[in-house]
């Protein structure tokens, strides 16, 4: 496939993005076709009955689907799609979002991702579980200069 980033690099690509820097989102892990995120809840994460919002959880899953991607894949990906379902109310301090590679194609890997709420004692409790297609972009060719013809015979 293209080069594969390290955890290093990962991070870096992670920090750059302004959402998950919002989140406070963290890559605990990347590597062998797995990629583990994690997220402290806080209450600007939950919605009105106290659980964290499914739309944090949809972008935990979103972003460890295409992380673990990353390591198989490099770092030129976007998600085409996924689906999730939650299983149950997120409650506790952390959310972590571990996805796992199923296939890597040429131009598609697919990824499933276990979303586990943890409590203060460190007990997981499975909440959400996804699955996504990650695309693998064509390589963007170098534009040839096109010659202009002169505006001015001479």
């Amino acid at each position: 496939m293209t080069d594969v980033p390290d955890l290093a690099l990962a991070r870096k690509v992670l920090a750059a993005q302004p959402f998950s820097a919002l989140l406070g989102a963290r890559l605990v892990s990347f590597g062998e076709g797995v990629a583990t995120l994690e997220l402290d809840v806080r209450d600007e994460l939950r919605q009105q009955n106290g659980f964290v919002h499914g739309g944090v959880l949809a972008y935990a899953a979103d972003n460890s689907l295409t992380f673990a991607a990353g390591t198989v894949a490099g770092a030129r990906l976007l998600t085409s799609g996924f689906a999730i379902d939650y299983l149950r109310p997120a409650r506790g301090v952390l959310l972590r979002a571990r996805a796992e590679v199923v296939r890597a194609g040429r131009s598609r890997v697919v990824c499933r991702c276990d979303l586990s709420a943890v409590d203060e004692e460190g007990t997981e409790t499975l909440c959400a579980v996804a699955q996504g297609t990650i695309a693998v972009p064509e390589p963007v060719a170098e534009s040839v200069p096109v010659p202009v013809a002169d505006p001015e015979p001479k």
